[in-house]
C-alpha cells in the first residue's frame, strides 16, 4: 500500500466498519478544534494548531489516539481503563468509542497549544 497523503486516503484503506469509526473520530476532532488543519504526519491522520495537536490511527483491534503526554496526563483517571503508552492510548474497536472524552482531550490540547504559542510571542 502506498503511503497516504491525505486523511481521506488513509481512511479509505480500511474496511467499512473501521472507516466509519475513523470518520467519526475525525469529525469529533474537527468539531472540538475547528481552526486546526489536517495533515498526515508519522503516516497517521494529524491535526495541527500552533504545532501538532493530536494524531490517530487504526490498528487491527483498536484505534490509537496520540494527544502527546500532557493530554494523557490531564485525563489519566478517565483513561485508566484503556491500554496506553507514553504518548498514546488504545481505544478497542469492540467497545464503544469514547467520543466525548476525545472531545475533552482535544479541547484541552487546543488551549494548551494556543497558550504555548502566545507565550512564545510574548518572549519576542
Amino acid at each position: 500500500m502506498e503511503k497516504p497523503t491525505t486523511i481521506d486516503e488513509y481512511i479509505a484503506a480500511f474496511p467499512a466498519d473501521v472507516q466509519d469509526i475513523l470518520q467519526k473520530v475525525r469529525e469529533t476532532i474537527k468539531t472540538a478544534a475547528p481552526q486546526a488543519t489536517e495533515a498526515i504526519s508519522y503516516g497517521m491522520p494529524t491535526f495541527k494548531l500552533a504545532g501538532n495537536l493530536v494524531h490517530f490511527g487504526a490498528f487491527k483491534t483498536h484505534l490509537g489516539f496520540y494527544p502527546i503526554p500532557s493530554g494523557l496526563e490531564q485525563f489519566k483517571e478517565e483513561l485508566a481503563q484503556y491500554k496506553g503508552g507514553k504518548g498514546s492510548v488504545q481505544f478497542p474497536f469492540d467497545q464503544p468509542m469514547p467520543y466525548a472524552l476525545i472531545t475533552k482531550i482535544v479541547e484541552f490540547r487546543v488551549t494548551e497549544n494556543l497558550a504555548k504559542a502566545a507565550a512564545k510571542k510574548k518572549k519576542k
